[in-house]
């Protein structure tokens, strides 16, 4: 197994909210702020990596029967642990994210990995399966959070640094409503969607000829029909 492959893949290639549009509850919800989206982003990044080693290792002994309900109380005793955690040692963090951190328990993106790979791989896999994946969620969180609070209010970090970026314009208020973050990540995954467009690879050989009609050039054939 390539494990370098396990972990990038859920970065860009497979990124949870901006490939397979999951998670868009706390996306579209804690992103109004850079600050909350990163805190939320490394809290669910903790609970994927912990929940997908503590099923690893117990792939075996859960019952395929009640695998759902077991999942969920292993998520949910790291869901615990961080809410703790954040309770006591950033307390205004706590406070921002309010239910939202609750409700990682039954994030789809953690049951899912959960289910689809942790509960059928080893623990290194398992391990870096979640920590890219969260990688991958913390970043489309933090970068949906960026563009929302420098247009929507015209600061950038604010919870976490104040007003030491602070921008000298008139914030468009939308950017932090709904319709802004439907908007943004809208925008976010037509652009990431051109970067990932793959062109049709040009055929060895090509003189130009009209042989194939002009389908080379529209990608509709690969090879070159008359071999010139």
């Amino acid at each position: 197994m390539n494990y370098w492959k396990e972990f990038i893949k859920g970065i860009i290639k497979e990124n949870p909210v901006l490939v397979s549009i999951l998670g868009m509850c706390p996306t579209l919800a804690i992103t109004t702020d850079a600050g909350n989206a990163l805190g939320m982003g490394i809290a669910t990044t903790f609970v994927l990596v912990g929940s997908n080693l503590v099923i690893s290792l117990l792939r075996k002994i859960i019952p395929k029967a009640v695998s759902l309900p077991c999942y969920i109380v292993v998520i949910a005793a790291f869901v615990t642990f961080i809410e703790f955690m954040m309770k006591g040692y950033f307390t205004d963090l706590y406070k921002s994210l309010g239910t939202f951190l609750s409700l990682i328990t039954v994030n789809c993106i953690i049951l899912g990995r959960a289910e689809m790979f942790a509960s059928k791989n080893k623990l290194l896999p398992s391990v870096l399966d979640g920590l890219g994946m969260g990688i991958g969620f913390t970043f489309a969180l933090f970068l949906m959070g960026s563009i929302r609070e420098i247009i929507g209010s015209g600061t950038w970090l604010a919870s976490l640094l104040g007003d030491t970026f602070k921008f000298p314009f008139e914030p468009i208020t939308v950017f932090i409503m709904p319709a802004g973050g439907f908007f943004v990540l809208g925008l976010i995954i037509a652009v990431l969607n051109l970067m990932l467009k793959k062109k049709p690879p040009k055929a060895v050989g090509c003189g130009g000829c009209t042989a194939c009609g002009g389908a080379l050039e529209r990608g509709q054939i690969t090879d070159c029909v008359s071999g010139g």
